[in-house]
């Protein structure tokens, strides 16, 4: 296992622009993001998308994007669930594209249990629709949502990440959650 402290310096030196030393950090926490992508796709029939082409087509964004700085683990952590939210919601509009012609339609619901598997379907795309709506309102609810649907972390491990109480994280997610379902059913009375 890799010292927190080496993680510190090599996003450090990621920071300052060094290639070198961001390998390094997705070399040390390549275990947990793999993780992280095989919780989110658990229980997926489709083949086309699997947790090691999640983590490298993540990897591409966060080194793709010249202007992400990462201060410490959580905000490593907090970025790679956004580059995965990102690779996850595009290959689901890629599919349904092809399948569909385009049409998608408009769901009003919103899983209960953040730990399985995401739905690869229209209910992805509507609730990441409405955690942008979320995060114009609120970055550290959008946040909290991101690191549990997208990242597939517990309470507590977000609450260790953020360095905050598994009761603040859990009434961020209440909050969230109250949210969402308003703005999904929001879009399903406009449509």
């Amino acid at each position: 296992m890799t010292d927190s402290a080496d993680i510190t310096q090599w996003l450090d030196a990621a920071r300052g622009g060094s290639r070198e030393a961001l390998d390094r950090v997705l070399g040390a926490l390549y275990q947990e993001l793999h993780a992280m992508a095989r919780r989110q796709l658990a229980g997926q029939h489709e083949q086309t998308l699997d947790a090691t082409a999640l983590v490298h087509e993540a990897y591409l964004k966060l080194i793709g994007n010249h202007g992400a700085t990462f201060e410490d683990r959580a905000h490593f952590f907090a970025y790679a669930a956004t580059a995965m939210r990102s690779v996850v919601v595009d290959h689901v509009r890629q599919r349904l594209a092809q399948k569909r012609g385009g049409d998608l339609e408009r769901v009003t619901s919103l899983p209960d249990d953040a730990d399985g598997a995401l739905p690869l379907d229209e209910d992805l795309l509507a609730l990441d629709s409405a955690l942008d709506k979320l995060a114009l309102v609120d970055p550290r609810l959008a946040q909290v949502v991101e690191l549990r649907y997208f990242g597939g972390l517990s309470e507590l491990e977000i609450a260790a990440l953020q360095d905050r109480s598994e009761r603040s994280i859990r009434r961020d997610w209440q909050k969230a959650r109250l949210f969402l379902l308003a703005s999904l059913q929001d879009d399903e009375q406009a449509a």
